[in-house]
């Protein structure tokens, strides 16, 4: 759920406990939104992986994008593995990709509508995690680690 006051958001989780109460959507430094994406881009393609608390919704959705990735390579490949990985895979990687969609909202429904399909693919992704689990038991430390972040996006 988002909830909006001024130029913060706000997000929680379905238990209505706050996941990140600095969130903020706005740009304080005045760049345009492309220019402050390129930069934070360079910024972590060159990031030494140092483990910091992120309040930038679009970074933690590509993170946790990349942490299903990492996730999905550890899952052995077989017929029945196969397609779940295919769509953790997927809708994992969707949540952010809708995230960056309705970031880029020109009307308030339209934000809404992405910000609601972010929330249904954050749901789907728990689904395979779950799935994934039930395939292979062994991965259920890991994806563990997966469960959270996806009750706080």
């Amino acid at each position: 759920m988002l909830h909006e006051s001024n130029d913060e958001a706000l997000m929680t989780n379905d238990e209505g406990m706050k996941c990140n109460d600095e969130a903020r959507i706005t740009n304080d430094e005045g760049m345009t939104k492309s220019e402050d994406r390129n930069a934070r881009a360079e910024d972590i393609l060159w990031d030494d992986g140092a483990t910091k608390r992120v309040y930038d919704l679009e970074e933690r959705t590509a993170r946790f994008g990349q942490a299903v990735i990492d996730f999905a390579k550890a899952i052995p490949q077989d017929r029945v593995t196969n397609r779940i990985v295919g769509q953790l895979v997927g809708a994992g990687t969707r949540v952010g990709a809708n995230y960056v969609e309705a970031d880029d909202a020109v009307s308030k429904k339209e934000f809404l509508k992405s910000i609601g399909t972010c929330k249904k693919e954050a749901r789907e992704t728990k689904h395979f995690v779950r799935m994934a689990v039930r395939a292979v038991p062994a991965l259920k430390p890991d994806a563990r680690k997966l469960w959270k972040p996806a009750n706080c996006i």
